[in-house]
């Protein structure tokens, strides 16, 4: 399938290889309207014709001499959400459309193309805009229902390459054991490693590969390593087996191939590049060249992500990954009650972790929290989605590092004993380390215009100071930075302190 950078991350809902097909066209005289949903990019050789004229590759009304203007219905692969379209003009120079709209609806699948055309009430995704000839003609859409089908409407005659319908995929859900990663059923590929050679889409087409360019392959690394790539699950579920497809991959296909998986529904690709939370389910596996491999899973889930590595690169033609979508997770005492709470109390709790108010309000408006990962996810997403103001705030929070016992219980009452324990290995130094602590503190204060923050858990006192001494090198800009990742780490320690049945009184 085509990639269309600016619409990285999107799907083409009108793609022959998702099933995207046209149904009805008002004039194909020069070229059939089945052109506009084939996968890559038009071709055009000046040296074909046919009987009726110069041979295109796009759908091509005749010049029109009466009123009116031309259309082309369409059926989507996939219904989903449109969020842009390419109206593909390429190759037609003397013959485009000077303009051209989209309209859409939904309808059940076996709307006969009698009743899209004289029936339908359709609503307008896309007004008349002006084409460019020859050219890549892209624009957003803004319509936030789910569609089906679409018509393109040229004014008022003339010729388009490709249609480009660009989305995000709403099929109805599928019962029973289906293949959750699959793009026809909501799957979704997220981010990889590398794609030189082909799109990370490929991967979960419909059917199997009809050559290699219909799979995904990476380069060769150098030295040898491991891709990878991320895909979102339809929805979340139990799995059972996934298939491991080298179709047409002959001298280029992966040694091996390992899946992981976690369950964070909604998480953002950014996050799950690196997340510590993948699971392995299925253990590095040797694959066959061009051959179909199914693999049990370790683990059944739920899960709502999975990554499948190749070891060391290559291509793979499709995964398949099969199995049922299921309810949330099994209870856990902490995110139950969490979610639970009222706001205001959830506020209260969550503001003993971080103390940065805005941090607070957007975690209260996240729950419900159906795993630990989309907890501590969420934490890691909203921090650092603020800004050094709030980050400061959260920082004030917090008694300087060595701190009298009885000052902390007594400005830092709510948090006291969490502080204490987080800076136990300070207690009982002995007084030369206390005092080069106590001045290292000052020193670095006057220099940032912030208490030195670092997680202490676990850090012996002579550590404490070194790594307070290192840090005072640092240019305020980066310190800043380093200290809310120190502030961080300390926030996912305290959440899950609130899993304890003591710590999670009103």
């Amino acid at each position: 399938m085509p990639e269309i950078e600016a619409f990285a991350g999107l799907l083409d809902l009108a793609c022959a290889a998702v099933g995207g097909r046209a149904l009805l066209a008002s004039d194909d005289f020069f070229a059939s309207m089945d052109h506009l949903v084939v996968p890559g990019e038009a071709q055009f050789d000046p040296a074909a014709y046919t009987p009726r004229g110069k041979e295109m590759d796009g759908w091509e009304s005749r010049r029109k001499r009466v009123p009116g203007h031309d259309w082309c219905i369409l059926r989507l692969g996939v219904p989903g959400r449109v969020r842009g379209v390419d109206i593909d003009t390429s190759h037609f120079l003397g013959n485009h459309p000077p303009f051209a709209s989209l309209e859409g609806c939904e309808v059940p699948d076996d709307t006969s193309p009698e009743a899209l055309r004289d029936q339908v009430d359709w609503v307008p995704l896309l007004p008349p805009v002006p084409l460019r000839r020859g050219s890549h003609n892209l624009q957003a859409v803004d319509h936030p229902g789910r569609i089906s089908h679409v018509r393109l409407r040229i004014f008022p005659d003339g010729g388009v390459a490709r249609l480009r319908v660009m989305g995000e995929p709403l099929p109805a859900p599928q019962p029973g054991e289906h293949d959750l990663a699959a793009l026809v059923h909501g799957g979704r590929a997220l981010a990889c490693s590398d794609m030189f050679f082909s799109p990370m889409s490929n991967l979960i087409l419909p059917g199997r590969a009809t050559y290699m360019g219909g799979g995904w392959e990476t380069r060769r690394s150098r030295p040898p390593g491991m891709d990878w790539i991320i895909v979102a699950l339809a929805g979340p579920g139990t799995l059972s087996r996934v298939s491991f497809d080298t179709g047409h991959f002959i001298g280029n296909y992966p040694d091996r191939a390992a899946l992981d998986a976690l369950y964070w529904p909604g998480a953002h690709a950014p996050a799950l590049v690196d997340h510590p939370d993948w699971t392995e389910i299925v253990p590095p596996t040797p694959l066959r060249a061009d051959a179909e491999q199914d693999v049990a899973v370790t683990q059944p889930g739920p899960w709502t992500h999975v990554r499948l590595r190749i070891l060391p690169d290559g291509g793979m033609a499709r995964l398949r990954v099969w199995g049922q979508r299921c309810a949330p997770p099994p209870a856990d005492s902490l995110l139950d009650w969490l979610n639970a709470l009222p706001p205001d109390e959830a506020a209260a709790a969550l503001h003993r972790c971080c103390g940065a108010p805005r941090w607070v309000a957007a975690m209260v408006q996240a729950r419900p929290f159906h795993s630990r990962t989309q907890l501590h996810g969420q934490a890691t997403t909203t921090w650092w989605s603020l800004g050094d103001g709030d980050w400061r705030q959260a920082f004030e929070h917090h008694p300087r590092i060595g701190a009298d016992p009885a000052q902390l219980r007594e400005r830092f009452a709510p948090t006291a004993g969490w502080s204490a324990a987080e800076q136990g290995g300070v207690q009982g130094a002995d007084p030369a380390t206390q005092q080069a602590l106590a001045e290292g503190n000052a020193t670095y204060e006057a220099r940032y215009g912030h208490p030195f923050i670092v997680c202490a858990s676990g850090l012996s006192a002579g550590e404490l100071l070194g790594r307070l001494q290192a840090r005072l090198d640092h240019e305020p800009a980066a310190e800043l930075r380093i200290a809310a990742g120190e502030q961080l780490a300390i926030t996912h320690l305290r959440l899950d302190r609130l899993a304890a049945p003591a710590q999670r009184s009103p």
